[in-house]
């Protein structure tokens, strides 16, 4: 991964920012996006930087197209071209449908799914025409295959991003361009804590076969992965990195 860089959305916290660090720690120029998270998005672009890497943060709201094409300008004035794209960044209004508003869907459709189809359109685009091909990875999750109550519009969400993923990898495979998908079981975020106290997320470990939630960290090294060259044969993948919860519930 040396010299080449990257695009993380939602990069300041939980998967992002594991997922920055880890391209950072392997020589990978990061464009670290987050939103809302701006003062921990710099503390990341100093780990980046103390990593012997360069970072640049962009806050843009991947939800919003002019801002994405933005981020991707920023992006190539600053390193000259883009390599890598991960479509981390989500969002997750959780309630039963009966209570669900059209804006709470169109809230979380906007990031969770829109968000992905701009970051990787524009990486695409751009990936083609410097040349020289690249990879993308989609952060999706076990919600896409597993109809977790209270979660439908992120659910349909995780879905749809899971299946345009390997439409690209398809797609694209002409132009050297991987396209794959992660899918993380329950992690140990700073978002989840938005949901559950510390004692229903210790309790959750035990609900894992293998006794625990994921740390970001791991959820990282299995995206890195996917981007890097050792995965040079692999497009159109899942890999499901959840510590066997699918097995259970």
């Amino acid at each position: 991964m040396q010299g080449k860089v990257a695009v993380v959305t939602g990069g300041a916290r939980g998967i992002g920012r594991a997922t920055v660090l880890a391209l950072a720690k392997r020589g990978a120029r990061v464009v670290v996006n987050d939103l809302h998270s701006m003062d921990e998005a710099q503390v990341v672009a100093r780990e980046v930087e103390a990593a012997g890497s360069t970072a640049l943060v962009q806050q843009a709201d991947v939800a919003d197209r002019g801002q994405m094409e933005g981020l991707f300008e920023a992006a190539v004035a600053r390193f000259g071209r883009v390599d890598i794209v991960v479509a981390n960044a989500a969002r997750n209004v959780r309630k039963p449908l009966l209570e669900l508003s059209v804006e709470d869907v169109e809230a979380t459709w906007g990031v969770t799914q829109w968000g992905v189809f701009h970051a990787c359109q524009l990486g695409a685009r751009q990936m083609v025409a410097q040349g020289g091909g690249g990879s993308m990875v989609v952060v999706s999750s076990i919600h896409s295959f597993r109809p977790y109550s209270g979660a439908s519009a992120y659910n349909g969400a995780k879905a749809a991003v899971n299946q345009m993923a390997k439409t690209w990898a398809l797609e694209l495979a002409d132009h050297g361009i991987r396209v794959n998908v992660v899918e993380p079981g329950w992690t140990d975020t700073p978002g989840e804590r938005g949901y559950f106290t510390e004692e229903e997320l210790a309790a959750g470990g035990g609900l894992v076969p293998l006794g625990r939630l994921a740390d970001p960290a791991e959820i990282a090294r299995a995206v890195v992965f996917l981007a890097s060259d050792e995965a040079s044969y692999l497009t159109g993948a899942v890999l499901r990195a959840d510590g066997g919860y699918h097995l259970r519930h």
